[in-house]
């Protein structure tokens, strides 16, 4: 009874997740949809951001992290009733946040599959992170 009860939760989170798994592309930064990069201060500077990308750090340097004041930052600076995209190095920090945000929060989420590894290797345009 506990494993029917324990499926049927997680198949309802999943009708009401709106999350999706896409690689980086030139016509998703045409798009203007926002990109949100997640990865630490050290990262950006260190590899730079996807052009137009709005970075906003959710887990730091030690692997932890503050839902609350992520959150905060987010809807300040991105329409979250809106679909969004997240970015990190490869996808693995994006992928937990994206299932969290779209499950338990409703947000229309696009994961970014293999993330700046991808988007650099694919030759999409990077910028300088400007403190």
């Amino acid at each position: 009874m506990k494993k029917i009860i324990l499926i049927l939760f997680f198949l309802s989170l999943s009708l009401f997740a709106e999350l999706i798994n896409e690689y980086p592309s030139q016509k998703l930064i045409d798009s203007k949809i926002p990109i949100v990069d997640i990865r630490t201060p050290g990262e950006w500077i260190e590899t730079g951001l996807l052009k137009g990308a709005i970075p906003i750090m959710f887990f730091n340097e030690n692997g932890g992290y503050d839902v609350r004041e992520f959150l905060t930052i987010l809807n300040q600076k991105v329409d979250t009733t809106k679909p969004f995209a997240l970015i990190c190095r490869t996808a693995s920090r994006t992928q937990i946040l994206s299932e969290f945000l779209s499950a338990k929060l409703n947000y229309k989420v696009i994961n970014l599959i293999g993330g700046m590894v991808y988007a650099k290797g694919k030759g999409l345009p990077i910028e300088a992170y400007k403190r």
